[in-house]
C-alpha cells in the first residue's frame, strides 16, 4: 500500500485530481464498499441521503462509458468508476430514515413525527428543479468526502462532470427519478497529478 497520511490537513493538501492511473491496480469490492459506507457520514438535506452509487469495475462497461465521456483516459485505466447518482424522489425514504434515527435513540418519538411531517410537507411538492439542486448539492458533499477517504487509504481520484448524462442514464436503465451527477475515477496514480493554485483568501472571503 502506498503512503498514508496522518492528519486531515495532510490528506486535504495531498489530494490532487489524477488523470493517469495504473491499469493493473485492483481494488476489492469490499474495500470500495467500506469507503462508500464511511462516506455516507456526509450531511445531506434534511438527512434525506439522496445519493445513490453505481460502482463500475467491468472493463467493457468502462470502455463504453469512455465513448460518451470525451474519451478521457482515466475512465478506462482506473480501478473503478464510482457514478454518483442523485435521487430526486428522496421523499420515498423519509419514514425509513427518521424511524431508524428514532430507533437508534437519536431523537424522541415526538421529534420523529414532527420531522416526518415537515419533510413530507416539503419534498413531494417541491419543483423538479429544486429537487435536482438538492440532490446535486448532496452529491457534491459525499463525493468530496469519498475522495478524501480514498486518499487517506493511499488511493487517488478525479471527479468528472464531463460526460453525456443522458447516454449514461440510458445505458444503465435509470428510472427518471435518478440523475447522474458526477463520475469519480478511483485507483493508483501512474504519474504525478498537476499542481494547482488557489485564489488568495482575501479575494474570496469577507469577515464582518
Amino acid at each position: 500500500m502506498s503512503q498514508k497520511y496522518n492528519t486531515l490537513s495532510e490528506i486535504i493538501h495531498e489530494r490532487k485530481s489524477v488523470r493517469k492511473f495504473e491499469a493493473s491496480t485492483e481494488i476489492s469490492k469490499e474495500e470500495i464498499a467500506a469507503m462508500l459506507s464511511e462516506a455516507t457520514e456526509a450531511p445531506s438535506s434534511s438527512n434525506t441521503q439522496s445519493w445513490r452509487f453505481i460502482v463500475i469495475q467491468d472493463s467493457e462497461a468502462k470502455k463504453k462509458i469512455k465513448e460518451f465521456s470525451f474519451n478521457q483516459e482515466q475512465i478506462e485505466t482506473s480501478s473503478a468508476i464510482i457514478a454518483v447518482i442523485g435521487d430526486t424522489e428522496m421523499h420515498h425514504n423519509i419514514d425509513e430514515i427518521y424511524r431508524s434515527n428514532f430507533e437508534a435513540g437519536n431523537i424522541d418519538k415526538l421529534n420523529m413525527e414532527r420531522q416526518i411531517q415537515n419533510a413530507k410537507a416539503l419534498y413531494p411538492i417541491a419543483p423538479t428543479e429544486v429537487l435536482l439542486n438538492i440532490a446535486s448539492f448532496d452529491a457534491g458533499l459525499i463525493s468530496m468526502q469519498f475522495m478524501l477517504i480514498a486518499k487517506a487509504k493511499g488511493y487517488d481520484t478525479v471527479c468528472m462532470g464531463g460526460f453525456d448524462k443522458k447516454q449514461f442514464a440510458e445505458k444503465f436503465e435509470l428510472e427518471d427519478r435518478y440523475v447522474p451527477i458526477v463520475l469519480i475515477a478511483l485507483g493508483k496514480a501512474a504519474a504525478p497529478a498537476y499542481g494547482s493554485t488557489r485564489l488568495p483568501l482575501e479575494k474570496i472571503a469577507t469577515f464582518i
